[in-house]
């Protein structure tokens, strides 16, 4: 896990790469990678990468980056990990590759030479990277299916720049601060802000599962090599051949095998729930014993349903795992705030609860650490998989009939007032519950977009509505269609939510203390082997048999505790300390003052 940036001036007109821009992004990730730094300019001086390094496979300094091929043809930079490199080196030794290093970044190298841009296609793991391939004098910037790496660019006067954080981009100098208002509104409407934007108009996100090429012609276009949908959509096509237990129990099991390869440490988030504990056992059943697992408490949740220690203590003890609980009050939490605020690179409403494991991961010297993220999408864990088909039932005829929702919504207004004003979401609901996209967003979203001119004015709203598209996106997100209601839900929860937000978080916050969070349950393989089942998964059956994936199975505790989520106390922590009352921090007044928090922080 590293940081990663780079400079191509392509353009025949424009400036050459200035090294004190490529040192001052490189640098501002130091956290990303506090093991090393490396950069690599062509012989040109055209062309230039950057890399702080995390190491976590082939510690040696001949694994550092950037890396160049034997032969200098080729020079790379990786951010992420390569899951099945050893496969992948033994099938290129096979084809007379040769070797210097044990790393996974040596793999890609050879793998390019051999494949050129589709080798992504067989690699499996999260991963964001840059190839430079001098002879075609060409850069190659490429992403993960599920985005778990993120990877930035801009570009402008015949020059493209990339980097693993936003901000680190900014801190260079070069790149324009003004803000996006696509950006901004998808932060308003769902608490992030949704891919391919940012919150600045200069810097876009590499969509998850494509590549992007950049030579003397410009910058190419973007081109998808997999998508969720596309998973999903064959998966609807094919006949299972497998029990929904067997399937689980073997595709889960190859994949916690596969990420804990490593030369360093593994440990694990664990919570008092399916997901987590799961993966628990299946580490234990991939043979490692004594796995460090962390969990968090807080004095406020203590003898409640939402306090996951004493249960999370349960498994680590039926599993044999050290278990260390840690416990984070309010004084941590506002200490803590301004560096959260700076580390988190984008604006969100969430990613506290990553922010705090992550330091403990740090505080007990573990670089890397599994955590259950992902378990909801894939095996229909969400409420949403049960409401978005039935609002399509029950409102989709009348919400697709002209001047329905309009009739609604004043009739709402007169009758129900007080409803109105506590629930906005109600007013909505025949004017969004008629296809999967405006169902969806009545869902997540933190504001529907007739709120967003309490805290938009109404020309940077409009604007940024049309730019972002919202509804279209989600559409786009489940094309190809899955074919099934839990597929549909599956692909819209993996595509926004797990993308935009929590893989988000989940990079920042780890990366902010230098530890690699890995997602066993957020894999390629994983998803390809359930696509099948997806379609025939009702409520409670898909966590259930993910319950019974581990040779010895959670406990029945576990199964039936009622769902609270990763929470964290954020409405106890920010009470009002003069007049000792509760502000309204709901998701929308945090998502204000988050916004306010990070724009000063950002300048």
């Amino acid at each position: 896990m590293c940081g990663v940036n780079g400079i191509f001036s392509y353009g025949a007109g424009a400036l050459p790469p200035d090294r004190t821009e490529l040192l001052v992004t490189r640098e501002h990730m130091r956290r990303r990678g506090p093991d090393g730094a490396g950069e690599w300019w062509s012989a040109h001086r055209r062309a230039v990468l950057g890399h702080r390094r995390l190491a976590i496979i082939d510690l040696d300094q001949r694994a550092a980056q950037p890396m160049v091929s034997e032969d200098g043809a080729l020079a790379l930079v990786l951010n992420g990990e390569i899951y099945n490199h050893r496969a992948l080196r033994i099938d290129l030794e096979g084809r007379g590759a040769r070797f210097r290093t044990t790393s996974d970044t040596e793999v890609i190298l050879h793998l390019y030479a051999r494949e050129g841009r589709d080798m992504v296609r067989r690699l499996r793991g999260m991963f964001a990277l840059a190839l430079f391939d001098v002879r075609a004098d060409r850069l190659l910037l490429a992403r993960d299916l599920y985005g778990i790496k993120p990877l930035y660019y801009a570009h402008e006067a015949g020059v493209l720049r990339f980097a693993s954080q936003v901000k680190a981009l900014l801190a260079g100098g070069a790149v324009s601060r003004a803000v996006s208002a696509a950006g901004l509104t998808g932060f308003h409407l769902f608490g992030h802000v949704p891919e391919p934007f940012t919150l600045y108009e200069a810097v876009r996100v590499l969509p998850a599962g494509s590549t992007l090429c950049v030579d003397g012609a410009g910058v190419g276009e973007i081109r998808p090599f997999a998508s969720v949908a596309s998973v999903l959509a064959a998966g609807f096509r094919a006949r299972p051949t497998e029990d929904l237990d067997a399937v689980v129990r073997s595709a889960t099991l190859d994949s916690v095998r596969h990420h804990l390869v490593s030369d360093v440490d593994v440990g694990l988030f664990l919570s008092a729930g399916v997901d987590s504990g799961a993966l628990l056992g299946l580490m234990r059943d991939a043979g490692h014993d004594r796995t460090r697992a962390l969990t968090l408490a807080f004095p406020e949740f203590a003898n409640t349903p939402r306090d996951e220690a004493p249960l999370a203590g349960a498994l680590a003890a039926r599993y044999g795992a050290r278990h260390t609980i840690r416990r984070v009050d309010r004084r941590e939490f506002l200490a803590d705030l301004p560096a959260i605020i700076e580390a988190m690179d984008q604006p969100s409403v969430d990613g506290i609860n990553a922010w705090f494991v992550a330091k403990t991961a740090q505080e007990m010297g573990l670089k890397v650490a599994l955590c259950g993220l992902g378990g909801d999408e894939l095996l229909a864990g969400y409420p949403s998989f049960s409401d978005l088909p039935r609002w399509r039932r029950r409102y989709g005829a009348l919400a697709r009939t002209p001047g329905a929702a309009a009739l609604f919504g004043r009739a709402l207004l007169t009758l129900a007032p007080g409803l109105a004003r506590r629930n906005p979401k109600a007013l909505g609901l025949l004017r969004y519950a008629g296809d999967w996209g405006g169902a969806y967003l009545l869902r997540r979203a933190v504001l529907l977009p007739f709120e967003l001119d309490g805290v938009m004015d109404t020309e940077t709203a409009r604007a940024g509505l049309e730019g972002l598209a919202p509804l279209g996106a989600l559409r786009a997100a489940m094309t190809p269609d899955p074919g099934s209601d839990t597929g549909r839900v599956a692909a819209l929860e993996s595509v926004s939510y797990m993308k935009n937000q929590l893989l988000r978080d989940a990079d920042w916050a780890g990366m902010a203390h230098g530890v690699e969070i890995r997602t066993p349950l957020v894999d390629m393989e994983v998803l390809k082997a359930l696509a099948p089942h997806i379609p025939r998964l009702t409520p409670g059956l898909g966590k259930a048999a993910l319950a019974r994936a581990p040779s010895l199975s959670l406990p029945l505790a576990v199964l039936l505790r009622t769902k609270t989520g990763f929470s964290v106390p954020t409405r106890a922590w920010t009470l009002d300390a003069a007049s000792a009352t509760p502000h309204r921090l709901d998701s929308r007044r945090w998502a204000v003052q988050v916004l306010e928090a990070f724009s000063t922080s950002a300048r």
